[in-house]
């Protein structure tokens, strides 16, 4: 017989209750967070910026239907594109993630909580081109830096201790969760009504991760964060129109996340959610010298340091062996053809080969024209990744996040290198002084691909006072990033 279903309505899950109360009244108080929210807002606009010059992104850019044209609506920086706030955010995300170079937070789960700028941007930049035409003020990049902070707590605090893709969930779902609660809280939403927009973001279709592995990997893992983040927005404009929330998405029996999609299992928090506050922009961390899938970071490092050593012998290696951690070897270990850009930016032994080659890893590296070239083929079948299990348990220390690698070279004469072994990489908290200055730069090279000498100096000045920055209009700060436009 079918089990009867009781119609009583019910109190909201708990998660997401305290989700909405810790960004409905939360104050933010870390100066270290709103710091190194400013340095992520800097980045994360950077690493769209270079996007703009690869044709396969650009093309995506823009409304759905051309020509449509939205008075006052959201601005995508670096270009002339000016669009309603779901469709701005699904740009802005797309350029952010195009390249794999924005920031990176692991641990069960992992993911880019910078994504979430996409809806954010999108929706602080369309309000305060609105709001003053009914006499109130613009929101300020404040407001910004205090979203980003909160929706990086949502989504890495919720990562800590839930792997989505264990069950198949590509980790997008976090942005989509993070992004409708604090965009909810930008567009005037109560915290009932943050619970009903949350309440939508987990009902709501959550993508699969098959466009990320083999045999499917493809371009759609470079937009669907900002699928996402645009998601988001819509899910919370349509409950500001007053559409209904579900109490119990979560918990419902059989048709709920958890009994859906979730092995029936509950989230599980390191801390209770009451404690959250900016523990995760505090120690995000940042890729700074490679767009490369953030377990290989360490690997690179490694491989950039034996370069001189062997790139006049790559033809007498015999094999490489490289020390790793668990997550390493579920996502980017990779052995056969490679398709696309998409494919080889989540290979170890791809990203590795080419910085024994070339002493470097761009962007570019990924691109057909490199691949081509045979000697990385042939590198890349002499690598093998082994699980070292400390590496992995440090991994998944919240004391130390370690992302290590460690990389072993034996040469057909059967000498061998000495192990070169990189725990922590350029862009982890516990390197900060020395990452951002190579941060600023990585900026300043960005700005360069798309603004005049005057124009680039405005921005950096202006990104580099905080006091300034913190209380700029938002309308006014977007608009610096599109004062020399690029056409889509």
């Amino acid at each position: 017989m079918p089990v009867k279903m009781s119609n009583n309505c019910t109190q909201p899950d708990q998660v997401l209750v305290e989700i909405a109360d810790y960004v409905a009244k939360h104050r933010v108080s870390s100066d270290l967070a709103y710091n190194t929210a400013r340095y992520c807002l800097m980045d994360t606009l950077g690493c769209g910026l270079e996007a703009l010059s690869y044709p396969a992104c650009s093309k995506l850019l823009g409304p759905i239907v051309p020509g449509t044209v939205v008075p006052r609506g959201a601005r995508v920086p670096g270009t002339s594109i000016q669009l309603d706030p779901v469709q701005a955010a699904f740009n802005i995300g797309l350029l952010v993630r195009w390249l794999d170079f924005n920031d990176t937070w692991l641990a069960a789960e992992w993911g880019h909580p910078s994504d979430n700028l996409g809806g954010i941007l999108a929706v602080a930049d369309w309000l305060s081109r609105r709001l003053p035409v009914s006499g109130k003020p613009p929101l300020t990049m404040h407001d910004v830096l205090t979203a980003m902070i909160k929706a990086h707590e949502i989504q890495g605090c919720l990562a800590l201790e839930n792997s989505f893709n264990q069950v198949g969930l590509d980790h997008v779902v976090l942005v989509k969760v993070a992004s409708t609660a604090v965009v909810t809280h930008l567009l005037g939403g109560s915290r009932d009504q943050i619970v009903d927009a949350l309440s939508q973001a987990w009902v709501d279709g959550q993508s699969l991760r098959t466009y990320r592995h083999a045999p499917n990997t493809g371009s759609r893992k470079s937009w669907a964060a900002g699928d996402a983040t645009s998601r988001a927005v819509w899910l919370a404009m349509l409950t500001m129109k007053g559409e209904m929330g579900y109490p119990s998405a979560l918990t419902a029996k059989t048709w709920g996340f958890y009994d859906v999609l979730f092995s029936g299992e509950p989230f599980k928090f390191q801390r209770p959610i009451s404690q959250w506050g900016a523990y995760v922009m505090e120690n995000i961390l940042f890729k700074i010298s490679f767009p490369a899938e953030f377990h290989a970071q360490t690997a690179v490092e490694c491989a950039m340091q034996l370069h001189p050593l062997v790139v006049h012998r790559l033809a007498d290696i015999k094999c490489i062996t490289i020390r790793t951690h668990e997550a390493a070897i579920r996502i980017i270990d990779k052995k056969g053809a490679l398709n696309n850009p998409a494919d080889r930016d989540h290979c170890m032994q791809y990203m590795v080969a080419i910085a024994l080659i070339f002493g470097r890893l761009t962007a570019a590296d990924y691109e057909d024209n490199v691949a081509a070239d045979p000697r990385i083929d042939q590198l890349r079948e002499k690598i093998i990744c082994i699980e070292d299990v400390q590496f992995t348990q440090n991994y998944h220390d919240p004391d130390k996040r370690a992302i290590a690698n460690g990389m072993t070279m034996v040469f057909n004469d059967g000498n061998a290198l000495e192990e070169v072994v990189v725990e922590y990489p350029i862009g982890h908290k516990r390197r900060r002084d020395e990452g951002i200055p190579l941060l600023e730069e990585k900026f300043k090279r960005n700005l360069a691909r798309c603004f005049s000498t005057r124009q680039q100096q405005v921005i950096v000045d202006i990104c580099l006072d905080k006091n300034q920055l913190e209380a700029m209009p938002v309308n006014a700060f977007v608009d610096m990033f599109c004062n020399d436009l690029i056409s889509p």
